[in-house]
């Protein structure tokens, strides 16, 4: 098979793909999630059901594989900022503020649904990478003098992803900036 019909190929496969993810998602934020059937996915989709049986034998399944697209892209988000030009302690305010507002927006996902999404491997391989990241971040603001050195690296790391997980409960971009401030002036060093 020639290399452009395969490339093709993918890229229906990955757009179908994609198209029966974010119509599944909207579905189920509209409807709830035990009003959503499949033939609703298919018909929203603009595929047939036995296409949509190829790719993915339920919904939850197809739920899932939305969340681990949506918890990639938080990642590449916080990988982004944390690799932007500026001081340890710049970048590390830029990455917890991103989180804070991806914390907040997650206040939705409540119930069922959140136990849904977070039960799978695909949530403790982002958390793990997620803290050895801002774990780095905090090892390199400690070198550079903008974080406290009294305090081991990972302990901060969990005092900040519990602190910014407050932010799931804050309703406006002002709560969850000054919930931000005061989770960074508790990095700060003591003087």
């Amino acid at each position: 098979m020639p290399r452009l019909w395969n490339e093709t190929i993918e890229e229906h496969r990955r757009a179908v793909r994609d198209t029966v993810l974010e119509t599944t998602a909207a579905l189920v934020a509209e409807q709830g999630l035990r009003a959503v059937t499949m033939s609703r996915i298919a018909e929203q989709s603009g595929i047939g059901r036995a296409t949509l049986y190829k790719y993915f034998p339920d919904i939850e399944s197809i739920m899932v594989a939305w969340h681990e697209r949506q918890i990639g892209a938080h990642l590449d988000q916080l990988a982004e900022l944390r690799d932007q030009a500026g001081t340890p302690g710049e970048r590390l305010e830029a990455v917890l503020e991103a989180y804070a507002f991806i914390q907040q927006q997650r206040h939705g996902h409540g119930g069922e649904f959140s136990a849904l999404l977070h039960r799978g491997d695909h949530v403790v391989h982002a958390e793990q990478h997620l803290r050895q990241f801002i774990r780095g971040l905090l090892a390199e603001g400690v070198q550079a003098g903008e974080v406290r050195d009294d305090v081991a690296p990972d302990e901060l790391t969990s005092f900040c992803l519990h602190a910014l997980a407050g932010a799931g409960t804050l309703t406006s971009k002002a709560a969850v900036k000054r919930l931000v401030a005061v989770t960074l002036s508790g990095l700060r060093p003591q003087s």
